[in-house]
């Protein structure tokens, strides 16, 4: 999915929870631009995005972000946009985004992230994506409760057997590997 689209774009709490690299993986395409909201310049220099040389990371701060943490970003190779005064104004980073040339962007991110952008009517399209995985935690909305696991390399995989429909219900079996 991510192949098709100019840029990935996530929060920084989703970066400081999972690490991730947001490329394109296991599909022949190219990986999209990766865009981190982050207002505070949380973003550690050593992430795993960064790992990655040749795809673009773009990581979007306030104007209370710190000159330190927003020159380090910018010696791991990040591109820092500052975008408002106290928290990341969303609706002028994706103009900036767009005058960038990046018109199609795959959001990513944990509630708080969607929460954002779909309460500024900022999303026009939402694609729910059951993965075959469980994760959890009793703070987590997810399927599960309780412990859960902690980051997505310790979660339970599972095996798709069946799908069927139930009037407007897509019911899908996996097996537990």
């Amino acid at each position: 999915m991510r192949s098709r689209y100019d840029a990935v774009m996530i929060g920084v709490g989703t970066l400081l929870q999972d690490n991730p690299l947001l490329t394109v993986r296991h599909v022949k395409g190219r990986s999209p631009i990766r865009i981190i909201v982050d207002s505070s310049a949380r973003t550690p220099p050593n992430s795993r995005i960064f790992s990655k040389g040749g795809t673009p990371v773009i990581v979007a701060v306030t104007e209370r972000a710190s000159e330190k943490r927003v020159k380090r970003l910018l010696q791991s190779g990040a591109n820092v946009l500052h975008v408002g005064r106290d928290h990341v104004n969303l609706r002028t980073l994706l103009a900036r985004l767009h005058r960038l040339g990046i018109k199609r962007i795959l959001l990513e991110g944990g509630g708080q992230m969607n929460w954002s952008m779909i309460s500024d009517g900022l999303v026009d399209e939402i694609m729910l994506t059951v993965a075959p995985i469980i994760v959890g935690g009793s703070r987590a909305t997810t399927l599960v409760d309780g412990e859960g696991v902690a980051k997505i390399e310790h979660a339970i995989r599972l095996i798709p057997v069946s799908t069927r429909r139930s009037g407007k219900e897509i019911v899908l079996g996996y097996k537990v590997k």
